[in-house]
């Protein structure tokens, strides 16, 4: 990958990107109470898209490359990409992402979350929880000077601690007037290789973590991606901004949950 291919944002820009990313932020944030049991994802899309106008932005999932829907909605073994739908009705114990990207003022903001319906078995919320301090453990890799190999390492050994397993075939991405821009940020290592980081990168770091094997396909409507194994899948994802002294993270909503992950970051 050529490192000129990769835009440092001006200040103009940081700052265009971080309403953009406030607002999905905000989005993921009015749309969890609505996720319980007996709703459909389609309904949650539905909400989720009216919200999104309703604060002068666009969906970007919404007719790129022919995606179907204003957000994608992954529940149990769907790893990424999932279609909402009529006929998907969240039911207690179900664990669901719903992945957000708002376009506003010419600028992208794109994040994610696992949401649990109703009561999650043990196992599975133990699954989330993982994933989650790998989100938050790759993104302590991100400063000036540092390769985006290393974002992959941490989180692929403290999953593999766990005994779980990291999708390879998909990734974090580079974002701002482009919805996905270079660099790509894998999930797993080795350290020490990719892209330097620079003062002025934005790029998405989203783990897609599994409880069994990371193998995965893709199903007939060629969008949704689902574990081979049947087994359930959890992601995170923020959007991120490489400062001088380190990391902001431009999609982290105002919950205390979050607040405290931020407060320990290095």
């Amino acid at each position: 990958m050529n490192d000129k291919l990769i835009h440092i944002k001006s200040e103009r820009e940081i700052e265009l990107m971080r309403k953009s990313c406030k607002l999905a932020a905000n989005t993921l944030k009015f749309i969890e109470p609505h996720v319980r049991p007996g709703i459909s994802t389609e309904e949650l899309n539905t909400l989720c898209h009216k919200y999104i106008l309703d604060h002068d932005a666009y969906p970007s999932p919404l007719n790129y490359h022919g995606f179907p829907k204003s957000i994608c909605t992954s529940v149990n073994e769907v790893i990424c990409h999932g279609i909402p739908s009529k006929k998907v009705v969240l039911k207690d114990g179900d664990i669901v992402n719903i992945d957000v990207t708002v376009f506003l003022n010419k600028f992208h903001g794109d994040t994610n979350r696992t949401f649990y319906v109703g009561e999650v078995a043990p196992e599975i919320q133990t699954l989330v929880e993982i994933t989650h301090k790998c989100l938050y453990l790759g993104i302590e890799q991100v400063r000036p000077g540092a390769k985006t190999g290393d974002i992959g390492q941490v989180i692929e050994d403290y999953a593999h601690d766990h005994d779980y397993s990291v999708v390879e075939e998909y990734c974090g991405h580079g974002i701002g007037r482009n919805f996905h821009e270079e660099p790509q940020i894998v999930h797993f290592g080795p350290a020490g290789v990719g892209p330097e980081m620079r003062a002025g990168m934005t790029f998405t770091i989203e783990p897609m973590v599994n409880l069994g094997k990371r193998h995965n396909r893709v199903l007939k409507d060629k969008w949704t991606v689902v574990t081979k194994d049947k087994k359930q899948s959890a992601q995170f994802e923020h959007t991120l901004l490489v400062t001088e002294s380190g990391v902001e993270i431009l999609t982290l909503p105002d919950t205390p949950f979050e607040r405290q992950f931020e407060s320990e970051l290095i």
